[in-house]
């Protein structure tokens, strides 16, 4: 078993009479799904339906002041404060930033865990992701282990994480697999979005998919560099670890460069596209 603080997550607390509605008018998970013990995969997006924050919300216990937990990235948390106190208009909620206080860890492996005084919860988006804790940061920073031994598994899951494998503002939930992974509540009712969101759905115009790849003979490209096939750009790569990475590719683009006989690069690396084993879409080739 490994326990992996995550120095790049910070936490934002809603709490009040309110903070349950409050969050799914906004949000695209169902917030009545969300309880103590089962946390919930989220975005807040854009009126356009592009994901401007995304988190996992995690509920307290009653007993120890109850209120909603927002996983996210730190360096975002100040923004999403700032958001979610523009919306709230006249409900009884309170927004609050604890990033410097707080902190998240990821455990996962075989073992037993005592969750002692942490708020414990079960990665929403896969089971093989483990569990994930809020505590103390300092607490959590002396535990110690390697951020990029979580990463690793992620990478190999073919799970996205915002900033690495997509931008913000600029991204929809179905080309960053919100949809796939639980992210986003197609049955629920209106939140920031939703007709776009829910348009491309129905429609099935989710061109562009964050994909697992394979890199030939290499490391993998760094962040951000061109996938071409042929002379088209078919895609951009994302987070990487040793021979792999993922990447987001349009996936027609793909089946045209393949249906020609022509191979992926990315800076001159041959590389091969995969289907993550939760996909509910195809990769062609894969």
């Amino acid at each position: 078993m490994s326990i992996v603080h995550l120095p790049d997550r910070g936490v934002v607390k809603v709490v009040g009479d309110d903070a349950r509605s409050f969050l799914n008018g906004l949000v695209t998970c169902d917030m009545a799904k969300v309880s103590p013990g089962r946390a919930g995969f989220a975005a807040l997006l854009s009126p356009q339906g592009k994901i401007l924050f995304d988190f996992i919300i995690a509920e307290a216990e009653p007993a120890d002041g109850g209120g909603f937990f927002l996983d996210c990235p730190r360096a975002l948390a100040p923004d999403l404060m700032k958001r979610l106190n523009l919306y709230k208009l006249r409900a009884k909620v309170i927004c609050e930033d604890l990033s410097d206080v707080l902190g998240v860890a990821a455990v996962a492996g075989e073992g037993t865990f005592d969750a002692g005084d942490y708020l414990a919860y079960a990665d929403p988006r896969l089971p093989a992701l483990g569990l994930r804790l809020i505590g103390e940061r300092n607490r959590l920073a002396a535990l110690g282990g390697s951020a990029q031994t979580y990463h690793d598994r992620r990478i190999a899951l073919g799970v996205p994480e915002g900033g690495k494998d997509f931008a913000y503002a600029d991204t929809f939930p179905h080309e960053a697999l919100m949809d796939q992974l639980n992210g986003v509540d197609f049955r629920k009712g209106c939140y920031v979005g939703q007709e776009v969101v829910s348009r491309m759905e129905h429609r099935g115009t989710a061109r562009s998919r964050i994909v697992p790849v394979i890199y030939a003979g290499g490391f993998g490209p760094d962040p951000g560099a061109e996938v071409i096939a042929g002379e088209k750009v078919v895609g951009r790569t994302g987070s990487k670890t040793a021979g792999r990475g993922l990447a987001l590719l349009r996936l027609d683009r793909l089946a045209d460069a393949l249906a020609e006989g022509r191979t992926l690069t990315v800076g001159g690396l041959a590389l091969a596209a995969a289907r993550p084993d939760f996909a509910r879409f195809e990769v062609p080739g894969a």
